[in-house]
């Protein structure tokens, strides 16, 4: 009982917090930290993408309607069924596609599928993850109690648990509205806002020599990881925590003082 020791996954959390808020861990290792740790708390179905999201092919398709989809969806790994979609015969990457352009006539889907990987939906996070670098496949499909197709989970989805979200050439391409000037002056402002913008918008002068976003010169005001409605002034302006979870703080309500 007086060793100091951590005793559960909270103790530990907070001693991790602790080192944090004494500079002995970066905001950026303390948040990875505690996502490796939340993986070995989730299943699969917490995580995947369900069945009616999932870009399949049908093994029957003409060359022209698969490059059709591929193109349209923009993955680079897609599951290949026979007769219904719970028959899954293997895995077609899109990058096997290539030489098949100017050569359609010899087009044989099945000679170039890889092999399906099928996991039950209670499988551990951090076991996939393993599984994963074992075996150097990045997608897996999950499977239910019956067999059938449940949804689909890849080695990306896995890392944003630990690292947060981890953005492609294929993914949308408008940048985010980060800050939003309220009716009484006030501002709603991501925590991902870089300094510059923010003071580009605000009429601020903060410093970016030692942090890029906001949420990284707040959090270190703070000295912890703050909670929803907490607050700390800043030169002029009063930074209110409005959105935030055990790992990262989101966004802000910043009034000029």
């Amino acid at each position: 009982m007086f060793s100091g020791e951590p005793r559960n996954r909270d103790e530990l959390i907070e001693e991790l917090r602790s080192a944090q808020t004494n500079g002995l861990l970066s905001v950026n290792t303390l948040t990875m930290v505690e996502g490796a740790i939340k993986v070995t708390e989730l299943s699969v179905d917490d995580v995947m993408v369900p069945r009616a999201q999932i870009v399949m092919l049908a093994a029957e398709s003409p060359l022209p309607d698969i490059l059709a989809a591929v193109v349209e969806s923009g993955h680079s790994r897609f599951p290949v069924h026979g007769e219904d979609k719970d028959e899954i015969l293997g895995i077609l990457l899109a990058k096997d596609l290539l030489k098949y352009f100017g050569a359609a006539e010899h087009f044989d889907i099945r000679a170039i599928m890889r092999p399906a990987v099928l996991i039950p939906e209670s499988m551990r996070l951090n076991v996939l993850l393993e599984e994963f670098r074992l075996s150097r496949n990045h997608m897996a499909l999950v499977v239910n109690e019956y067999g059938g197709v449940a949804g689909l989970i890849t080695i990306e989805d896995v890392l944003e648990e630990i690292v947060g979200e981890i953005d492609d050439e294929h993914d949308d391409g408008e940048e985010p509205e980060l800050m939003h000037e309220q009716p009484g002056g006030d501002w709603l402002v991501s925590a991902l806002t870089p300094i510059e913008d923010f003071n580009e918008q605000a009429g601020a002068d903060f410093s970016d020599e030692e942090y890029d976003t906001v949420g990284g010169m707040v959090t270190s005001e703070f000295g912890h990881l703050p909670e929803v409605g907490e607050e700390v002034s800043i030169g002029d302006y009063l930074f209110h925590v409005t959105e935030a979870d055990d790992r990262r703080v989101q966004a802000f309500r910043v009034v000029k003082q």
